[in-house]
């Protein structure tokens, strides 16, 4: 049974923050990712999405976490097709995603601000999160391809936007994609009522990894503030109904990723502990079985 590590798409989130949920004396930059790697065994890094990471910050990291403990990477912007802002690009360069230039210096960029991660061992995966308009079809398929071309040899993850990729008559085919690109499929769960849901499919497209997105259950989503689109408190019976599911996974990828996205207040955190609980009662002891290894209060590994 592969290894079930269950966190956040963020330590450093305001609203978090202003929970009160870390304690007095751990809520400065070192003592928040400290405290928080004594609860949890996997993070999802948001910030690498609205900036270059670099270095710097990737070897504080790895500096001020346990053995074990892995970072989920989120791609930059314009490396997704995303709009980007100037003020974030290097070196000046424009947002400019269609000039190739651009895009080498912005990959080398990248490259160079997670390599303390991949040095460390502590690169649990870099998360390609396509936009809602990229669709399906023979457009979509080339940009995956070409983002898999350049991320060769780092643990990849996508999740796609546009439901047009899991639709009835087209899954194989999308699962088939990401298999040949050495691609994670990302499992979302979110509001089902909405004409951009993406139906909660969790198909194994990589046996060293699987990732499953919790993004809360908010009717405003795409819409509102961001309050509004990630406001909502899982509840037990709605996190047991996937525990089957994930246990399922665990059977056949090396490891799963169980991460929070309704980061409202302390939202997160408490639905990841919820998850932990109940992944820790679902398992059968074994020897040697990583589902077991429980140190801390909120770690299921």
């Amino acid at each position: 049974m592969g290894d079930i590590l269950v966190g956040t798409c963020s330590w450093t989130d305001r609203a978090l923050v202003g929970s009160g949920w870390y304690p007095v004396g751990r809520r400065d930059a070192e003592g928040r990712l400290r405290y928080y790697a004594e609860r949890f065994p996997v993070v999802e890094v948001d910030a690498s999405y609205y900036a270059l990471p670099s270095e710097r910050n990737s070897r504080l990291w790895v500096e001020r976490t346990p053995d074990g403990f892995v970072f989920d990477v989120k791609a930059f912007s314009l490396l997704t097709g995303h709009p980007t802002r100037s003020a974030v690009m290097p070196d000046g360069l424009p947002p400019d995603a269609r000039d190739p230039a651009v895009l080498d210096a912005v990959w080398a960029r990248f490259a160079e601000g997670i390599a303390p991660l991949r040095r460390g061992g502590r690169l649990g995966s870099v998360l390609f999160q396509f936009p809602p308009w990229l669709r399906a079809g023979p457009a979509g398929e080339a940009f995956v391809e070409e983002c898999a071309r350049r991320a060769r040899g780092w643990p990849l993850a996508v999740e796609f936007r546009h439901p047009s990729w899991w639709e009835e008559g087209r899954a194989d085919a999308t699962c088939a994609l990401l298999s040949r690109c050495g691609m994670a499929a990302v499992g979302i769960d979110m509001a089902q009522s909405l004409p951009s849901s993406i139906p909660p499919v969790t198909p194994v497209t990589s046996s060293r990894l699987s990732v499953v997105r919790f993004h809360g259950r908010s009717a405003a989503w795409g819409t509102g503030s961001k309050e509004d689109r990630f406001r909502h408190a899982y509840g037990e019976d709605e996190l047991a109904q996937w525990v089957p599911r994930l246990l399922r996974l665990a059977d056949r990828a090396e490891e799963v990723h169980v991460l929070f996205n309704n980061c409202c207040g302390d939202a997160a955190v408490r639905a990841a502990e919820l998850m932990t609980g109940l992944l820790g009662r679902s398992v059968s002891p074994r020897s040697g079985s990583a589902a077991t290894r429980s140190p801390g209060p909120a770690r299921t590994a």
